[in-house]
């Protein structure tokens, strides 16, 4: 599953604006007035793992008599797929839409409004996970999965260096990693200098804002001091890597350098231990995971919580039945599966026992719960992670030397601009 990985990107060309107002079939018979019926619901990807689609597709059809055809799409052009789609008389009747890409479609009308529908069935929702759900003040989808780094590291290699436990701060992690350095072969990490997503969930644990309002219009606030604490945050984590400074994670797989056994440790997301094991499967039983600490035990690290939204058609016809899908989909009982099958991040306190079935998924729960958050959530941000990332560019700058003031002012006039696109 590589959701985690891939950034979010502009939404190509602009949603035809639709009242959020599309019709049910009639049928107000109630969840079991829906026989021969067929839902369509798409989904990216690697999204829907397989034991999670088997048991909601049995539910589904026991509840409502209806089926549904879960229609895999892929990332690559999905933004115009979907704006499409979405305008379009007879779209799918539920998408599966990126946490940091809701807002975009949301405001241009192209969603149903499921203010009703959370209330019922989310209201224990971890508000970290929700708020990527809403616009405007109004809840347009509801999320499905989120996940977000943690340590993953090789035991072995800790070990070898007398390591015992794990570290509860992030002065504890730093002199675990200068004793990996000193009693082994091993590089105690491995960061790239652009891993993106671990950086914005740096600025999201130091209070800092990547956007600001300013005479009206969004601009970049990326010269603010604390946004800056957070990059020299990630300069003390990278001085640990030999790892390029201009390359992002999954340039290589961090996992499968990872794989080769002579990495203490790399910031990941729970997922990749099995790209590592794919890589060579005898490292199996030496991977291990842990909550990013933060600079107190009480309070992890920040991460980022990447992950997607399930929302209903606007031009919908089958709204009704779609709600009808999403209370079950997202049941506690689904919640959880997806939780247990591929390492998410539990979006609820209940959920927390799915999570001692999957260590990655248990390390993260701390960290969502008590620092997580994604990248601002106005419509115009899909487009300032577009490709060449401007922030990555910062990044590898102040990894280079340059003062970050100034690695600011030299991509600030680019992500205005992107900013600035309607």
């Amino acid at each position: 599953m590589k959701r985690g990985l891939i950034a979010a990107t502009a939404v190509a060309g602009m949603l035809v604006s639709v009242a959020a107002c599309g019709s049910s079939d009639g049928n107000k018979a109630g969840a079991d007035g829906f026989k021969g019926q067929k839902l369509t619901v798409w989904v990216m990807d690697g999204s829907n793992p397989a034991q999670w689609t088997k048991q909601v597709s049995e539910q589904f059809k026991k509840k409502t008599g209806a089926t549904v055809e879960f229609k895999v799409q892929q990332w690559n052009g999905i933004q115009q797929k979907l704006s499409t789609a979405l305008s379009e008389d007879t779209p799918p009747d539920v998408v599966e839409i990126g946490n940091t890409q809701t807002a975009a479609y949301a405001t241009a009308g192209a969603l149903a409004d499921l203010g009703d529908l959370k209330k019922e069935i989310g209201a224990d929702w971890n508000d970290a996970f929700n708020k990527a759900a809403i616009a405007d003040g109004k809840q347009y989808a509801l999320p499905w999965y989120a996940g977000n780094r943690v340590v993953m590291y090789n035991k072995k290699i800790w070990a070898e260096a007398g390591l015992k436990g794990t570290p509860k701060t992030r002065n504890e992690l730093f002199k675990a990693f200068d004793t990996i350095e000193k009693k082994t072969d091993a590089e105690p990490l491995y960061l790239p200098g652009q891993n993106w997503y671990f950086f914005d969930g740096l600025t999201i644990g130091t209070g800092a804002h990547l956007v600001k309002k300013e005479g009206g219009k969004w601009v970049s606030n990326l010269g603010d001091p604390k946004v800056s604490k957070a990059m020299d945050i990630y300069k003390q984590y990278q001085a640990f890597s030999s790892a390029p400074k201009n390359k992002d994670e999954a340039t290589p797989q961090q996992a499968e350098v990872f794989a080769k056994g002579k990495t203490g440790a790399v910031i990941a997301m729970g997922y990749e231990a099995g790209t590592a094991i794919k890589a060579n499967p005898k490292i199996k039983n030496d991977i291990g995971f842990f909550t990013i600490p933060g600079e107190t035990a009480a309070k992890p690290e920040g991460v980022f919580l990447g992950g997607s939204n399930f929302a209903v058609a606007g031009m919908g016809k089958n709204q009704e039945l779609a709600k009808e899908f999403l209370k079950v989909a997202l049941s506690k009982e689904n919640d959880g599966q997806m939780v247990k099958e591929v390492g998410w991040t539990p979006k609820s306190p209940d959920l927390a026992d799915a999570a001692k079935e999957n260590p990655a998924a248990a390390a993260a729960a701390p960290a969502a719960e008590k620092s997580g958050g994604t990248t601002p959530l106005i419509p115009q941000w899909a487009a300032v992670e577009n490709v060449p990332n401007p922030i990555k560019n910062y990044m590898t700058a102040v990894l280079g030397g340059k003062a970050p003031a100034d690695a600011a002012k030299d991509v600030e006039s680019e992500i205005n601009a992107r900013l600035a696109k309607q």
